[in-house]
């Protein structure tokens, strides 16, 4: 479905990101959901339902998805690092393409945001034998994590190699493109952070040493797939939690990785507002649109925000110029039809939180879309 650009409303005009036509600036955001309730790790029938429905939006972003067995760290979340599920992803990647949208899958290591249950009792890999003090959504309940295990040089170039086989797994699969995810608290943004990484090599020590990883990273993707379809999820923002605590270095290590991310042709940045209460940390101009306006005069590419965002915040954004594209996260799982929404002004339903990660079709492809022609809302399906 195509939403008519409205020139009173930013959101809905269209938007060329690289060599892709986006017909709105509506980004779904990535959201995990843990559907994939299988032991291989296959996408289903019904998460091609449940993109598809959304494929209104200007641009989708998957869920995260592992790049490897060894970078997984929340239950019932699928990868894409064998055949199997690229064949899977593929049949998801077709249902929005008949509804005319385009999808990004969204690349994942959880690093040391894991547990041992996921390994047949083995620690996770890391950047450095550090336990992050975090929590982990684990098979059989939410559990604290552990210290994981120390990754060595062959394991970080074994890693920087799974991400780049991801991403031209996510090409055959029919994906336009891929985001890497380095920020929050996971495996990438763990190397950035020296609460999480005391090593002594190449990757640890400076800023740049810490940052190196996920260049590596963009430079090994690049090698397998157009860098014009890669984007990168990255910013300061972190949860205030653990180990993830702004200092004076957050904001400096977040300054270095988008001043070298200003040199690569990449799709779009993905920069996340605040997450948690900013004013008594480093961080403290950082808050609201503080985020947004401090970055945007140091990356020139395509600027998606994201948190807490509504309608007239990111219409906001957009007319002065502080983003590019605005994404939206629980507004998307309750209302799949959100661009048509924003486009007639229908009131957004409210999601049940109680579903977001639970199994089945409740709470995940059951919302209804709004018929533009009648006050009745129609199934999505």
């Amino acid at each position: 479905m195509i939403i008519a650009a409205n020139p009173g409303q930013p959101l809905l005009t269209p938007y060329r990101m690289g060599d892709l036509d986006l017909v709105n600036r509506v980004v779904m955001a990535p959201l995990t959901r843990c559907r994939a309730t299988n032991p291989d790790f296959l996408p289903t029938e019904l998460h091609a339902e449940y993109y598809a429905q959304r494929a209104s939006a200007g641009l989708i972003i998957t869920e995260g998805i592992w790049v490897s067995r060894d970078a997984v760290g929340w239950r019932d979340v699928p990868g894409l690092f064998t055949d199997e599920q690229v064949r899977s992803w593929s049949a998801v990647t077709d249902a929005v393409h008949q509804r005319g949208g385009i999808i990004f899958a969204q690349l994942w290591h959880a690093g040391s945001i894991s547990h041992p249950d996921f390994f047949g009792g083995v620690a996770p890999l890391a950047p450095s034998g550090i336990n992050p003090d975090m929590r982990v959504p684990t098979p059989t309940g939410s559990k604290p994590t552990t210290t994981p295990r120390a990754m060595t040089k062959r394991d970080i170039a074994n890693t920087i190699d799974d991400f780049a086989t991801a991403a031209a797994n996510a090409i055959r699969a029919g994906f336009e493109g891929v985001q890497l995810q380095a920020g929050y608290s996971y495996l990438i943004s763990q190397f950035l952070n020296p609460a999480t990484n005391d090593r002594t090599d190449a990757y640890g020590g400076s800023i740049a040493n810490r940052a190196r990883i996920l260049f590596d990273i963009l430079d090994a993707v690049g090698s397998h797939v157009d860098i014009g379809r890669v984007g990168v999820k990255a910013g300061p923002a972190w949860a205030e939690s653990g180990q993830f605590h702004s200092t004076d270095d957050t904001l400096a290590s977040a300054e270095h990785v988008a001043d070298r991310m200003d040199d690569y042709p990449i799709s779009h940045w993905m920069l996340m507002g605040a997450m948690a209460d900013l004013t008594a940390t480093p961080l403290n101009e950082l808050g609201g649109d503080g985020m947004f306006s401090h970055f945007r005069s140091r990356f020139s590419g395509t600027l998606i925000v994201n948190v807490d965002m509504t309608q007239a915040r990111g219409n906001h954004l957009i007319a002065s110029g502080t983003a590019d594209l605005v994404a939206f996260g629980q507004d998307f799982i309750s209302n799949p039809d959100l661009p048509r929404r924003l486009a007639a002004g229908t009131p957004l339903t409210t999601p049940d939180h109680t579903t977001y990660y639970t199994p089945g079709p409740h709470g995940y492809t059951d919302y209804l879309s709004q018929d533009p022609h009648t006050s009745q809302s129609l199934p999505t399906k």
